[in-house]
C-alpha cells in the first residue's frame, strides 16, 4: 500500500541535510487525512530534534493541488452513525472526530510553532485543511497558479484549522469577507493577506531546491539564507517575461471590500454582500457562493473573528477544536458533505435555513466546552 506521505532527505553541499515531506495522495488532490497527520507529526518531530537538518521543504505530488482540504469520507461516515446514536447529544461521542481534529491541530500547531524553517511550496489548490498546514509554515511560496481558499461555508463548516486566528489578522476586513463567501485567491491576494510569502514560478522549483542545496547551513542562519535564496527566485520570477501573475482582486477591491464588511452586524454585512451590482465575475462568484452557503457557518464564522481577536494561536485551537465537535454533532456539517460531496445533488438543505432563524442563543450552543480546563484534548498546547 502507498503511503500518503513521502519522505526523503537531500543533502547539501556543506554535509547539512534537508527534510522533504510530499503530500502523496494526488487522486484525491491530496486531501489531508488521518493517516497524513499521524505521518508527518512523529516525523517533523523527529527532524526538529536532528541537528543535522536545517530545514524543511513541505510539497506534494502533481500539479492539481497542494492539499485541497480534509478527507471528508469517514469524517462522514463517523457523523452519520453518531447523529443515529444514543450518544448524539454528547460531542464527545464522535471519536473519529475527535481524534481527527485532535490530531489536525496538534500538527498545525507543531508546524506554526516549529524550531527551524519550514519551506512550504503552495502549488495549486490549497484550500481548507490544506491551508492549515501551509499557513505555519515559516516560509510559503505561491506560484501562478496557486489557488487558495477557506470555502467551509459550503459545506456547513466554518474556517477551522486557525482560520479563526488568520483571517482576523488580514488587513482590514478582508477576512471577513472571505470567511463568508469562501472567494479563492491567487498569488497575490495570498501574499498581501498573510497567507503566502513569495511569488515565484513553479517552472522554478528545481533551481530553488538546487540553490537551497548549494547554502552553508548550520551557522544560526538558516532562516535568514532561505529568505535569501527565495526572494532571488521571486525577482527572478516577476521579471522573466514568461511567468503571468494575475494582479490581487483583494488589494482592487479592498475599498469595497471594507465599506461591506464593517457594518456593525452580520445580517447588514450580507445583506450589502448579496446586493453587489457588478459585472466583476470574482465578486459575483463570492456572493453566489454565500448566497447557497449555509446561514449557519456565517454566523459562526463571523463570531469566532470576534471572539479571538485576543487569543493566542494555543486559546484559538483550543477554541475551535471544541466548536468543530459540535459542527460534526449538528445538521449542516454532514448534510453539506452529502450534498457536495457524496450524493452531490448540490442542494443542501440548511438548519437553520436562514441567518433570521440563527439565534444567538443557537449560536452561544457551539462554544459550550464539556472538558474540565486541564482535562481540554489540546489543554497542552502552548504549555
Amino acid at each position: 500500500m502507498n503511503q500518503p506521505v513521502v519522505f526523503e532527505e537531500l543533502a547539501a553541499q556543506n554535509g547539512c541535510r534537508i527534510g522533504v515531506a510530499t503530500l502523496a495522495s494526488e487522486k484525491t488532490l491530496n486531501a489531508i487525512s488521518l493517516d497524513m497527520v499521524n505521518l508527518l507529526t512523529p516525523q517533523l518531530r523527529k527532524w526538529q530534534a536532528d541537528p543535522g537538518v536545517a530545514l524543511v521543504i513541505l510539497q506534494a505530488q502533481g500539479e492539481k493541488a497542494f492539499c485541497a482540504g480534509g478527507d471528508l469520507q469517514q469524517l462522514y461516515r463517523t457523523m452519520r452513525e453518531h447523529h443515529g446514536s444514543p450518544e448524539r447529544g454528547d460531542i464527545r461521542g464522535n471519536r473519529y472526530a475527535a481524534e481527527f481534529f485532535e490530531h489536525e491541530y496538534r500538527l498545525d500547531y507543531l508546524i506554526h510553532t516549529f524550531g527551524k524553517p519550514i519551506l512550504c511550496w503552495g502549488h495549486g489548490i490549497v484550500m481548507g485543511g490544506g491551508i492549515g498546514l501551509m499557513a505555519g509554515c515559516s516560509h510559503r511560496v505561491v506560484t501562478e497558479k496557486s489557488r487558495l481558499a477557506m470555502p467551509e461555508i459550503t459545506i456547513g463548516l466554518y474556517p477551522d484549522v486557525g482560520g479563526s486566528w488568520f483571517l482576523a489578522r488580514m488587513p482590514g476586513k478582508t477576512g471577513v469577507f472571505l470567511a463568508l463567501t469562501g472567494a479563492q485567491l491567487n498569488a497575490a491576494d495570498a501574499v498581501f493577506a498573510g497567507l503566502a510569502d513569495y511569488r515565484i514560478a513553479h517552472a522554478s522549483k528545481q533551481s530553488v531546491v538546487d540553490a537551497l542545496l548549494a547554502q552553508d547551513w548550520g551557522h544560526g542562519k538558516d532562516a535568514e539564507l532561505l529568505d535569501r535564496v527565495l526572494a532571488g527566485a521571486q525577482t527572478a520570477s516577476l521579471n522573466d517575461g514568461v511567468t503571468a501573475f494575475a494582479a490581487s482582486n483583494l488589494i482592487s477591491h479592498f475599498d469595497q471590500i471594507e465599506t461591506l464588511c464593517r457594518k456593525p452586524t452580520l445580517p447588514e454585512i450580507v445583506e450589502g454582500i448579496l446586493a453587489l451590482d457588478t459585472e466583476d465575475t470574482w465578486l459575483q462568484k463570492a456572493a453566489a457562493t454565500l448566497r447557497a452557503g449555509s446561514p449557519g457557518s456565517a454566523w459562526l464564522g463571523h463570531a469566532l473573528q470576534k471572539r479571538v481577536r485576543h487569543l493566542s494561536l494555543a486559546q484559538v485551537f483550543r477554541l475551535e477544536f471544541v466548536v468543530s465537535l459540535h459542527c460534526a454533532a449538528r445538521p449542516d456539517f454532514v448534510e453539506g458533505i452529502r450534498a457536495l460531496i457524496i450524493e452531490k445533488d448540490q442542494k443542501p438543505q440548511w438548519q437553520p435555513a436562514t441567518l433570521a432563524d440563527a439565534t444567538p442563543e443557537w449560536v452561544d450552543v457551539f462554544f459550550d466546552d464539556p472538558w474540565k480546563k486541564e482535562e481540554h484534548p489540546l489543554a497542552d498546547l502552548g504549555a
